[in-house]
């Protein structure tokens, strides 16, 4: 999953956005760091957001 689908799966955040999640240190790493950018695996992702979305939610009121 790249930043794209990242950010779909986050509700379309902005780029800017979904940069600062993915640099969390709590963020899962990613498995590739490619020249069109970063992969991460779905599953952790997916994972990371279960745990995680409401506390992002939060932050953007």
């Amino acid at each position: 999953m790249g930043a794209h689908e990242i950010r779909i799966r986050l509700g379309g955040v902005s780029r800017q956005r979904a940069y600062q999640i993915t640099s969390r240190a709590d963020f899962p790493k990613p498995v590739a760091d490619l020249a069109q950018g970063k992969v991460w695996q779905t599953e952790d992702v997916e994972a990371w957001m279960k745990v995680h979305r409401r506390d992002l939610d939060e932050s953007e009121d």
